[in-house]
């Protein structure tokens, strides 16, 4: 069932499911969904009341979450245009040449193509950053997993694909997931990914343990977050 609650100037909708269960609880996930789980014989003034007793915690959540949200711009695909690569603009130069190829090199992303149209060089393109990102992320990976030795996740497997609401996300079965536009940002912005998504296979949820423990492995998160935001808004 869809509710909802004003707190402030904010306006906070959720899910209701009434459960057997004795406490009331509160899940936001990923996709922003707000989720309220209520025992079979709660009453719906008191569950409002929690609601909005937790709604600064909700938001913060909320907000969270939609700092993961990709922003990119609408490209042309053509010489002259700044593309993204490891937080730095690289400059798009198009030659025509039967020899299909894609260079980084003082600035420049160099795209060699036999009769490079626009659809070519983006197609092109991103193939590169998708074979680039298979490349860095499980170099970033196999750099950041030593941290986690003493809390035993074992051998994460990473997984790297288009999303459209996040930069990664992990199961509990040991998965990481990654964003191809994460390959766009700094490498401390990577990281700083790789190092959040770890985390969570010791504390599933945002819980002050799981921020606790990413404050220890990476204590500069924050500034690589806020570069991830800015590089990519």
């Amino acid at each position: 069932m869809h509710h909802k609650i004003q707190f402030g100037s904010k306006s906070i909708a959720f899910d209701l499911e009434y459960r057997d269960r004795k406490t009331l609880g509160i899940k936001v996930h990923p996709d922003m969904r707000v989720q309220v789980l209520a025992p079979i014989d709660a009453v719906e003034k008191d569950i409002y009341l929690k609601v909005k007793t937790k709604a600064p915690w909700i938001i913060k959540q909320v907000e969270l979450f939609r700092s993961y949200l990709p922003k990119t711009p609408v490209r042309k695909y053509v010489s002259g245009e700044t593309h993204l690569y490891l937080g730095r603009q690289y400059k798009l130069k198009i030659v025509n040449d039967s020899i299909n190829t894609i260079k980084a090199y003082r600035g420049m992303l160099w795209v060699q193509a036999n009769n490079p149209t626009s659809l070519i060089v983006e197609n092109m393109l991103q193939q590169w950053y998708k074979e680039r990102a298979d490349i860095i992320f499980n170099e970033v990976l196999e750099d950041v997993l030593p941290l986690f030795k003493r809390y035993n996740i074992g051998n994460p497997k990473l997984f790297i694909r288009s999303m459209a609401k996040r930069w990664g996300s992990c199961t509990p079965t040991g998965k990481i997931i990654l964003n191809t536009e994460l390959i766009k940002a700094p490498k401390g912005s990577i990281e700083y990914v790789v190092i959040h998504e770890l985390c969570h296979l010791v504390h599933y949820n945002h819980t002050k343990q799981f921020f606790d423990l990413q404050n220890k492995l990476m204590p500069d998160w924050k500034k690589w977050k806020d570069r991830l935001e800015y590089s990519l808004a």
